[in-house]
C-alpha cells in the first residue's frame, strides 16, 4: 500500500518536472515572439529617420514580427541613444543611430558631464548608409561656388550663421571642420534635429547647413537649395555634378553613416539572427528603392566589418570634437 506521504511526494516531483519544462519551454521560445522597438534618436524628416522607416518595414517582414519605429528626441540625440543603451539586452529594442554616436560620449567629457551612455553599451549589427555631408544654400543666395562662399566668410567674419542638428551632432562637426581648414567663422544654430534645421535653411533664418543628401534632394530638385560642394572622397551618386572639398583644396572628409545596434550582451542567436535580417534588407530591392530615391545609396557592412569600420571612425571623430572644444 502506497503511503499519501509518498503520493505527495510523487506529485510534488511531477510538478516540479512540469514547471522545469515549461520554463524551458518558455526560455526557448522563438525570436521574436513579441514586438520590437526601434528607437530613432532625432525628429522625423533626417537622414536617420529617412533609413529607419524602410528599414523597420523590411526588419517586420523578416522576422514576422511588428517593429515600432520610435522617435525618441532630445540632447542631439544622445537622449534615445542612452534609452536605447540602457534597455534590457534582449533583441526587443534596438537603436537605428548617425555617425553622431560615437561623437557625444566625448562631447559630453569635453562638457564636464556624465556621458549619456558608453560606446561598449552597443552591440553593432549592420551599417547600411555612409553619405557624405553636403553643404547647402538657399538657391537665391548670392553664392554659386564654394569660393564665393568662403570669400564673403572671410569678408565678414561671423555675420553669416549655419543651423544644425544639435552641438556636436552630424551636421555641426563637418562645419566646424571645414571652418577650420578654410579660414572663415561662422554662428552656429543648433536646432532638434536635421529636418528642422533645413527648414531654417529654407525659410531664410540660417545661411547654411551640412546635412546628408537624403534631407535636401527633394529641396535641390524643387529649386530651393543649392549645392556647393560635399566631404566624401568620391563622386556622390545622387549629386554627380557636386564638387567635393577635397577637389576644391580643402583636405576634410565627413560621412553621415547610419546603422542598426543592439544593447551589449544581446544573445548571440539573437545577433545572429538580426545580421541575417539585416543583410536581407540591404538587398531587398523595395528598401535599396526607397533609401537610393532619397539620395542614399546603401553601403551596407556586415557586424564586424563595420566594428571594424566603426573604430577607426570613432577615433577621427574624438579628434574632431577635442578640435572643436567646449561649445555651450
Amino acid at each position: 500500500m502506497i503511503s499519501a506521504r509518498l503520493l505527495g511526494s510523487a506529485a510534488f516531483q511531477l510538478a516540479g518536472a512540469w514547471l522545469l519544462a515549461a520554463s524551458a519551454a518558455l526560455a526557448q521560445a522563438p525570436y521574436p515572439d513579441k514586438p520590437i522597438t526601434l528607437i530613432v534618436p532625432f525628429p522625423p524628416g533626417g537622414v536617420a529617420d529617412t533609413v529607419a522607416r524602410p528599414v523597420a518595414e523590411a526588419l517586420a517582414r523578416e522576422l514576422k514580427q511588428v517593429v515600432i519605429v520610435e522617435n525618441k528626441v532630445g540632447a542631439g540625440g544622445a537622449l534615445g541613444m542612452g534609452v536605447a543603451a540602457r534597455a534590457p539586452a534582449d533583441g526587443y529594442t534596438l537603436l537605428l543611430s548617425l555617425s553622431s554616436i560615437s561623437i557625444l560620449p566625448e562631447a559630453d567629457i569635453i562638457l564636464a558631464r556624465k556621458p549619456a551612455y558608453a560606446l561598449k553599451q552597443f552591440r553593432p549589427i549592420a551599417r547600411f548608409t555612409a553619405d557624405p555631408t553636403v553643404l547647402m544654400v538657399r538657391a537665391d543666395s548670392p553664392w554659386k561656388t564654394l569660393a564665393e562662399f568662403v570669400a564673403d566668410m572671410r569678408k565678414k567674419p561671423g555675420a553669416f550663421n549655419y543651423g544644425s542638428s544639435g552641438n556636436y551632432g552630424t551636421m555641426h562637426v563637418p562645419m566646424e571642420m571645414l571652418k577650420a581648414s578654410a579660414g572663415f567663422n561662422m554662428t552656429h544654430i543648433p536646432y532638434t534635429g536635421a529636418g528642422p534645421a533645413v527648414l531654417a535653411l529654407i525659410g531664410g533664418h540660417v545661411d547654411a547647413v551640412a546635412s546628408g543628401p537624403s534631407t535636401v534632394l527633394q529641396h535641390i530638385k524643387s529649386g530651393k537649395l543649392r549645392a556647393l560642394a560635399h566631404w566624401g572622397d568620391k563622386p556622390l551618386q545622387s549629386l554627380p555634378d557636386v564638387p567635393s572639398l577635397q577637389q576644391l583644396g580643402y583636405a576634410t572628409q565627413f560621412a553621415q553613416w547610419s546603422a542598426l545596434f543592439a544593447p551589449a550582451g544581446t544573445p548571440e542567436a539573437i545577433v545572429q539572427r538580426l545580421r541575417v535580417a539585416a543583410r536581407k534588407i540591404a538587398a531587398d530591392p523595395q528598401v535599396v528603392a526607397i533609401i537610393n530615391g532619397a539620395g542614399s545609396p546603401i553601403e551596407y557592412l556586415d557586424a564586424p566589418e563595420f566594428q571594424t569600420y566603426w573604430d577607426i571612425d570613432a577615433r577621427h571623430m574624438t579628434e574632431a570634437v577635442r578640435l572643436i572644444g567646449k561649445v555651450e
